[in-house]
């Protein structure tokens, strides 16, 4: 039996035990997607591997996958203002991603961008991001229920359509103009990068899925946590994109 693709999954840092220990990590939901619907052996790459070293890592897999996360992109890394003293920040991640993602593309590497990931992207294209989609004219509030007692179920549950683009690569995998997705996120696409080309908006406009220009394998982000259930009937968008993502892994893997 032939061996799998091997996909990278980017972590974050997280602080366990009160402070006292630093975990690289990400959401079971990611693995799991990734084995049961890309049919991939998934590892993690830790966000505080030297820069020198992610070359190497390049060398033995067949794709990466950008998680969410919960820290947001510091903005000097697209000249954006500076973050309120409270916000989150991941900087080791920041730097990981922002040098895999070029290293990625010159190898014509499959790659896949889930909620930050898709900002990940954009930014390393010379794009730039809304800080706070909500206070922007005219755009709606993508954020989670802000209530802490919310469940799994409120947060991810289905909230907005997104309308597909000419030419999107969405409507030729699953033949309609629209679909309907979670929405988990506070920063979105501003200013859309340099040879990115746009796959799909909400209704109010917001970019929700951009892919690479000319790009010989899949390149697909999305603004959505597609990881959340693919399995369900209603979310068989998301189950299409692993299954996508996880063929054109083997193909690059020969």
């Amino acid at each position: 039996m032939a061996s799998k693709p091997i996909v990278g999954i980017i972590t974050n840092e997280i602080i366990n035990f009160n402070g006292r220990q630093i975990s690289h990590s990400t959401g079971k939901r990611y693995v799991k997607s990734l084995i049961e619907f890309s049919n991939v052996v998934p590892i993690l790459i830790p966000s505080s591997i030297p820069t020198d070293d992610i070359e190497e890592i390049l060398k033995n897999i067949h794709g990466v996958l950008l998680t969410g996360g919960r820290a947001n992109v510091e903005p000097y890394h697209f000249g954006g203002a500076e973050f309120p003293a409270d916000e989150p920040i991941d900087p080791d991640r920041d730097r990981t991603v922002l040098d895999i993602i070029p290293k990625c593309v010159s190898k014509e590497m499959p790659i896949f961008g889930i909620c930050r990931g898709i900002q990940e992207i954009n930014v390393s294209f010379g794009g730039t991001l809304f800080y706070r989609v909500h206070q922007e004219n005219g755009k709606f509030d993508h954020r989670m229920p802000r209530n802490e007692d919310a469940t799994l179920e409120e947060i991810f549950k289905l909230k907005h359509r997104i309308d597909f683009t000419n030419n999107s690569y969405f409507k030729e995998l699953i033949n309609q103009n629209d679909f309907i997705v979670n929405s988990l996120h506070g920063q979105g696409i501003n200013k859309l990068g340099k040879n990115l080309s746009v796959e799909a908006n909400s209704e109010d406009g917001l970019i929700e899925a951009i892919s690479i220009k000319n790009y010989p394998s899949f390149s697909i982000a999305v603004q959505w946590h597609a990881e959340y259930h693919p399995e369900r009937k209603e979310n068989f968008l998301n189950k299409k994109l692993f299954e996508s993502f996880g063929k054109a892994c083997l193909k690059y893997k020969s």
